[in-house]
């Protein structure tokens, strides 16, 4: 009797400690990072970053392959309306976008899940 309880102890110990899998919620707060709003004041690229973050987090339906395929394609439709972004690569399951600007600056974008458009960013340059 007593090995059984100290096997079920074992056992409801190491799903207790078990790490949630769940890695977009993490990124898409922002928790800890300069403000969007603060960070697009930067200059006419940081504001396309920011715009681009706010339009892939806005796109986020689940975590099914379709789903982040189907984030994806509206963050990269997203991405060609912007002056001044070459290129974006995309990491489906890591939830970034890596952009490269006409200046030569590649940043990392994540998704920024504030509740605002991409267009509701301050400087943000006119669209293509």
């Amino acid at each position: 009797m007593r090995r059984q309880l100290s096997a079920i102890g074992i056992i409801a110990a190491a799903a207790i400690g078990c790490r949630t899998y769940d890695n977009y919620t993490p990124l898409a707060r922002q928790k800890g990072y300069v403000a969007p709003d603060q960070w697009a004041r930067y200059g006419h690229e940081q504001a396309e970053a920011i715009a681009l973050g706010r339009e892939f987090a806005r796109a986020y339906v689940d975590d099914s392959p379709e789903g982040l395929a189907a984030q994806v394609d509206s963050a990269l439709r997203y991405a060609s309306t912007l002056p001044d972004v070459v290129a974006v690569q995309a990491d489906t399951l890591g939830h970034r976008l890596t952009v490269r600007f006409q200046s030569g600056w590649r940043t990392g974008v994540l998704p920024i899940d504030d509740g605002k458009a991409g267009g509701d960013t301050p400087g943000l340059p006119q669209a293509r």
